[in-house]
């Protein structure tokens, strides 16, 4: 009985702390960061439940998932020409702490955004736009490569980057749609130069399977098979007549043909 007041004190005590103490919950894909009297805390939290000290803690929430920035971009060619780029960034920061103790929670402002400016500006700057046209994955491989590598020293990663629009200047995109259309022309051209020949190689051939055929007929032709042939129609066409001429040469006549009444 003497111990019950002992454990009393005790429990009084216990609940005393933990109405002084908070506790706060980090979600998954979520980090904490914690600041103890405005100074930021090594140890980040991970996903579970965490207690402080009201008043003298400060939980902060970090979103640590992979997240997408658009960005739209202006910047000059090697040329001076302006190219307008549309480019989408994958990232997700590893090193919170970090990128609170020099950073701050606008990172993508302060540091991202100016980097992706910075990489493509020089990258472009030292391609023509006929290269950037011919060649876009060499354009967005060497930036990617740059941001990568300037990033992860903040403690941000990037998993990946693209470029979904490339918009070419006026006059360099009028001159594109000029070269397309010659080109264009130039194939039809081409196209109809070979049918043409097409066309003058079916009718040669034809010219010589006429002479051919003439040429043989010409060479199995006889007196005897024409006569044969005289014979072959009169049994064929019993309408038909033969009418000797005076100058011997024979010649077919319908029998029922009306004849032709002579004027004087």
């Amino acid at each position: 009985m003497l111990r019950l007041p002992v454990i009393l004190k005790y429990l009084v005590v216990f609940f005393f702390c933990c109405s002084l103490s908070g506790c706060v919950i980090v979600d998954e894909g979520m980090a904490g960061v914690k600041k103890r009297f405005g100074k930021v805390q090594d140890e980040t939290l991970g996903p579970g439940v965490h207690f402080f000290v009201p008043g003298m803690d400060v939980i902060e929430h970090w979103d640590i998932k992979t997240q997408r920035r658009q960005n739209q971009l202006d910047l000059p060619s090697k040329e001076g020409l302006i190219v307008r780029l549309e480019t989408a960034v994958l990232f997700r920061p590893t090193d919170v702490v970090n990128l609170r103790k020099k950073i701050g929670p606008r990172f993508v402002k302060s540091v991202l955004e100016p980097e992706l400016i910075n990489v493509f500006r020089e990258v472009i700057g030292k391609q023509k736009v006929e290269e950037l046209i011919n060649s876009p994955e060499t354009l967005t491989k060497a930036a990617k490569e740059n941001l990568k590598n300037n990033l992860a020293r903040r403690g941000i990663l990037v998993e990946d980057l693209l470029v979904t629009d490339l918009g070419l200047p006026g006059k360099f995109k009028d001159s594109i749609e000029q070269k397309l259309q010659a080109e264009q022309k130039a194939l039809e051209k081409e196209f109809e130069l070979d049918q043409a020949k097409k066309d003058a190689e079916i009718e040669i051939a034809r010219a010589k399977g006429a002479a051919q055929a003439q040429e043989i007929v010409k060479k199995t032709l006889s007196a005897e098979y024409l006569q044969y042939l005289w014979i072959s129609t009169l049994n064929e066409n019993p309408n038909v007549i033969y009418v000797s001429t005076e100058a011997n040469m024979p010649m077919f006549r319908t029998a029922n043909e009306p004849k032709v009444k002579k004027v004087n």
